[in-house]
């Protein structure tokens, strides 16, 4: 009878372990300790997050400031996605030596090669420094005086907190500015690229699977970090050495089963999970739309294109899998929000809120919070809207808009600061913008403006539009602009930019692609920016205070984790498959075998190297193989958005299992709001990882620098 009580309370246990939440390292001790290891994690909490001792966190750095990584040796080898390191991959490739499309192996140190501007950087130690920050606030009446305010207090903490001098102090804000931490991080800025596989393995299925489960996508780039020879950041030189880690994680291939528990540290970008539910509304039935009609017709020209053509192919895949990326993420959470039924979800949280506020007497504090989110989001719904048109046509999807943004900013600069700043900036400008022209197609951005423009004209608010731009001849405008713009060439744009600051901007105002933009921004500038950061600003004042109140309302087990905001966070859940649709069931793993059944010979998306299908049809998976399968993807239940990708998925003892670099379509709208029936993280298998490096690149020297943890031998 007693082991049957003890079975029962075992079973209450388990069920009662929560998945999803995004939580601070430095806080798990507790609730968080509990809930992991009832899902079956078997180390500790201090060995996840210490300042005394080694742990995790310091294999965990932030990699070119949106994506993650983790270290993997002793000799500071590091492990991201392909397409977190696909810019660099690609300003090392050429025609002649095609990295994306071949790969890229360094078999010996001396081959690896030094990427500008790339860094890492590690979380040396997290502190509570709220009372610090908020310190003075309490007596300001407004919501631009308040802020002011915390950010000289911030300002102070920041200059003043002691940290060693290779070190920098970070404030971040978290619990919607209910409470502040400082990290003292340490950045390492010589990276250099150590291996890379073929596209067609680490951008397998590329925008077609982007987002989607089943998945066969070996998403992962190797480097390495140097360091001075006293193991501290440095820039690049020669004489630096491989950095010495703190710790670095052992690779686990002894297999992985449903309902396994996983774990994910990374560096979260960005979450609103505790937006009222007209904000999410608004995201659902008004903002997304527009935006994924944007860059679906911007998309659709660049891909014509790069069929087409293989040197375009080069200069915009990086771009074009930027656009796609947040285009396809945006119809999912769309799809997931409203399947999960989230708005009505978010009223009914709202429903008893109100109940709680009543309870505690809390009316005067919080009683009419909801009744103002309702008036505020309604006014800046319009507002809302003409911003993320601007946003989408002028400053991201449109080359030759955003690139005259950058003179439309300097001659900004010359009515705000005077000649002398303009001049520095024009130089800057002049000298920096050739990046920019080196990945530029005249023809491609011509039609790709032709289909935004005409977007902007019709269908932004119209009270927002500039005179120009009203029932304008979209196809007209388009010819006339690329005709004679000089902002369609390096050394045209740089022409304009010779002479003193009365010829430039001479020049500048006669440009026909200048003009188009300063009258789009001139509107913006004047008619909504103004107006929506006032509306903003309020909402922020009002989720403040709302989430205070949330916070102070919910009991002590109440699971309330702070937003995402780049910085370094605990995920835990399992493995586990899930149901999309009715009738439909996803299994958790795939293998290589879907890689040969999604495979289209010479297809832009699914190609396949030879080499891959020689090991496929030999079943030569070596080691990394199981029962004549060999793995490659999986998904679990961890709680992950943007800024994820690269991080490490990590079994119960620590171990690198996979990394993460995907979410489920549906999922996507854990970013507002996270269920675990239907939000998913897609990782890469570490036994594909491996076989990819050993049996197909045959890189034995960077197996030999890893600890490889393999299956127990039966005896």
């Amino acid at each position: 009878m007693r082991f049957i009580k003890l079975l029962l309370l075992l079973f209450v246990i388990q069920t009662q372990a929560q998945q999803g939440g995004m939580w601070i390292p430095s806080m798990l001790k507790g609730m968080n300790e509990g809930e992991m290891k009832t899902l079956g994690m078997k180390i500790s909490a201090e060995q996840i997050y210490s300042i005394n001792q080694s742990s995790l966190k310091d294999a965990v750095p932030h990699f070119d400031g949106g994506c993650t990584a983790e270290v993997i040796s002793d000799k500071g080898l590091i492990l991201t996605n392909h397409h977190c390191g696909f810019d660099n991959i690609q300003s090392h490739s050429t025609v002649e030596h095609d990295y994306l499309t071949n790969g890229f192996w360094a078999y010996k140190m001396e081959e690896e090669l030094p990427n500008k501007d790339l860094e890492v950087t590690f979380v040396v130690k997290i502190e509570d420094v709220t009372s610090k920050i908020i310190e003075g606030i309490a007596s300001l009446t407004s919501e631009a005086e308040k802020q002011k305010k915390i950010q000289q207090n911030t300002s102070e903490l920041v200059k003043n907190s002691p940290k060693e001098a290779w070190q920098e102090n970070r404030v971040k804000t978290f619990y919607d500015g209910n409470q502040y931490l400082l990290f003292v991080v340490e950045s390492y800025k010589d990276i250099r690229l150590v291996g890379a596989p073929p596209s067609s393995i680490g951008k397998f299925g590329s925008d077609t699977d982007n987002w989607v489960w089943p998945r066969h996508t070996g998403d992962f780039s190797l480097f390495r970090i140097y360091a001075d020879k006293n193991n501290r950041p440095a820039a690049y030189s020669a004489d630096n050495v491989p950095y010495k880690p703190k710790h670095f994680f052992p690779i686990s291939i002894t297999g992985l089963k449903e309902n396994d528990f996983t774990m994910v540290m990374g560096y979260p970008g960005r979450t609103t999970e505790y937006l009222p539910s007209v904000a999410v509304n608004q995201i659902v039935e008004t903002l997304n739309p527009a935006k994924v009609e944007i860059r679906d017709a911007a998309l659709k020209v660049q891909d014509r294109f790069m069929r087409k053509d293989k040197a375009i192919k080069i200069q915009y895949a990086a771009k074009y899998a930027s656009v796609a990326n947040y285009w396809k993420k945006w119809m999912g959470e769309t799809k997931g929000l409203k399947k999960a039924n989230a708005v009505a979800e978010k009223q009914k949280f709202e429903k008893d809120f109100q109940q709680k506020v009543a309870k505690a007497g809390k009316q005067a504090e919080y009683g009419n919070l909801l009744s103002e989110f309702e008036k505020n989001y309604t006014e800046i719904k319009d507002y809302a809207l003409a911003r993320d048109y601007f946003s989408e046509v002028a400053l991201r999807n449109t080359e030759l808009l955003s690139v005259g943004y950058k003179l439309y900013q300097l001659e900004q600069i010359l009515n705000s600061k005077g000649d002398q700043s303009f001049t520095d900036r024009k130089n800057t400008l002049s000298s920096g913008i050739g990046d920019f022209y080196k990945d530029y197609n005249a023809e491609v951005d011509k039609n790709v403006f032709e289909q935004l423009i005409n977007l902007y004209a019709t269908k932004s608010p119209k009270q927002f539009l500039p005179e120009s731009l009203n029932n304008i001849n979209a196809s007209q405008l388009t010819t006339e602009v690329f005709a004679n713009s000089k902002l369609t060439s390096l050394e045209k744009f740089r022409s304009l930019l010779e002479g003193d600051s009365k010829t430039v901007i001479e020049k500048m105002n006669a440009d026909k692609g200048y003009q188009v933009i300063k009258s789009m921004a001139d509107a913006f500038t004047k008619n909504v920016a103004p107006k929506y950061d006032e509306l903003n600003l309020k909402n922020i004042a009002l989720q403040r205070t709302y989430m205070k109140a949330i916070l102070e309302l919910s009991p002590k087990s109440a699971r309330i984790f702070p937003d995402a905001n780049s910085t370094l966070r605990v995920t835990y859940g399992k493995i586990k498959g899930y149901k999309p649709n009715d009738a439909v069931y996803y299994e958790p793993f795939t293998t290589l075998d879907g890689v040969m059944e999604k495979y289209v010979p010479g297809d832009y998306e699914f190609d396949v190297p030879q080499k891959l299908i020689d090991l496929y049809n030999a079943k030569d998976y070596g080691i990394y193989g199981v029962k004549g399968k060999m793995p490659v993807c999986f998904i679990a239940t961890n709680h992950t958005t943007g800024g994820n990708s690269g991080s490490p998925a990590l079994d119960k003892n620590g171990n690198l299992i996979g990394l993460n670099f995907d979410r489920v379509w549906e999922g996507t709208m854990s970013d507002v709001y996270y269920s675990p029936d239907i939000c998913r993280n897609i990782m890469v298998d570490s036994r594909y990882i491996l076989f990819i490096i050993d049996k197909y690149a045959g890189a034995k020297n960077i197996i030999n620098e890893l600890k490889i943890i393999q299956p127990a031998k039966k005896k």
